[in-house]
């Protein structure tokens, strides 16, 4: 297997707090030689892209209080950002689903984008504009602590500490800068963090607020619960009962338990747990499957 068939695996069998990665990186790959100006050193995206704190520009571009949160202003502004997502979504799929990290993940874009443009108009803040997913990867980060606020976590450095303080760290930061620097930045990370807390309050009352996109996430691909599993289909063929036959139907089962084997083992550690050999079985499996269902 090759790096770009074991890319294509951690996509396939990943959660959606993987996958959003992935589109981010892509988007910024692709934003470097379209919006990327070399000679100043910066990106330079156009209004139909980020969101502009002018009320206005919402009532013609409407979808910019979703897209600014898929491009970065940097490879540091992504870099930090993926890792902060990575960490938050684990933590949060440990008790919610994957339609709901979703869920949430897409509405606190679109609730940190809202606010960010409210408060530049009601406080006059004058122009700006922002890109970025953080306001969106703070309301998984806060909807975690929220839920399980004393959840142990070890850091590097630093040794044992409690989720919500980690939060509350970020948080304060938050605080403090804005009114030093980025302030539409901070303005969005503060209502993505309220957006996380109100998410997890409405749903231990039993107010799925997710739930509202239910439809489009159904019409994605590879939406699963959190036990995936790849739909190997069992084949019944009407051969004469022989000592060939049997031994043909021991190895098939034997291969789709070694299967299984693998996936619980995905579900529990993530795809970077297996072994280079469960991966080459896995890929090879799931070529063999895609071979027989080809019409």
């Amino acid at each position: 297997m090759n790096i770009l068939d074991d890319v294509k695996m951690q996509y396939k069998m990943g959660g959606f707090e993987l996958k959003i990665i992935f589109w981010n990186i892509a988007v910024y790959l692709i934003s470097l030689p379209l919006f990327y100006q070399f000679s100043a050193g910066y990106f330079e995206f156009p209004d139909w892209i980020s969101l502009s704190s002018n009320a206005s520009n919402i009532l013609f571009k409407p979808w910019t209080v979703l897209t600014y949160a898929f491009f970065h202003a940097g490879f540091m502004h992504l870099f930090f950002n993926m890792i902060v997502l990575n960490f938050s979504g684990r933590i949060f799929l440990t008790f919610f689903t994957q339609k709901q990290f979703l869920g949430l993940y897409l509405l606190g874009a679109i609730f940190a984008g809202l606010i960010f443009v409210l408060s530049y108009t009601i406080l006059g803040l004058g122009t700006s504009a922002i890109v970025g997913a953080s306001g969106a990867i703070m309301a998984v980060l806060v909807s975690g602590a929220t839920y399980a606020p004393f959840m142990n976590l070890r850091l590097l450095l630093i040794g044992n500490v409690k989720l919500w303080q980690v939060t509350f760290v970020i948080l304060l930061l938050d605080l403090i800068q804005i009114s030093v620097e980025n302030t539409g930045g901070h303005i969005a990370h503060l209502a993505g963090a309220l957006f996380g807390f109100i998410f997890v309050k409405l749903l231990q009352n039993g107010t799925d607020l997710s739930k509202g996109l239910t439809f489009i996430i159904d019409k994605m691909v590879n939406i699963t619960g959190k036990n995936k599993k790849v739909p190997f289909k069992k084949v019944h063929r009407n051969y004469t009962k022989t000592n060939h036959t049997k031994a043909k139907i021991v190895i098939k089962d034997k291969n789709q338990q070694q299967i299984d084997d693998i996936l619980d083992k995905i579900s529990q550690s993530g795809y970077d747990s297996l072994s280079k050999e469960e991966k080459e079985f896995l890929f090879k499996a799931g070529k063999q499957f895609q071979s027989k269902n080809i019409k």
